[in-house]
């Protein structure tokens, strides 16, 4: 089973929140999850987000794939492969 962390989408129309989630790759964009390891609102000014620090390190550690957008968001809170 190919695990990505990737982000899935929550909110409104034209007011995204997102959850970023260790998931299957195979599944839909909003569909089964693993676990959820953060939040994330692009929408707040800064951008706010909250990650996990432990359960990402544990999914990176096994293996899991982040995508870009939740590379960039693990860098910045200093989580790195």
């Amino acid at each position: 089973m190919a695990v990505k962390l990737r982000l899935t989408r929550m909110g409104k129309k034209k007011a995204p929140l997102y959850r970023i989630v260790a998931a299957d790759s195979r599944n839909a964009r909003d569909g089964k999850i693993i676990e959820e390891i953060g939040t994330y609102d692009p929408s707040a000014e800064p951008s706010a987000f909250k990650i996990d620090e432990e359960k990402a390190k544990k999914w990176i550690a096994n293996g899991a794939k982040p995508t870009e957008t939740v590379g960039k968001l693990l860098k910045a809170a200093g989580i790195e492969k």
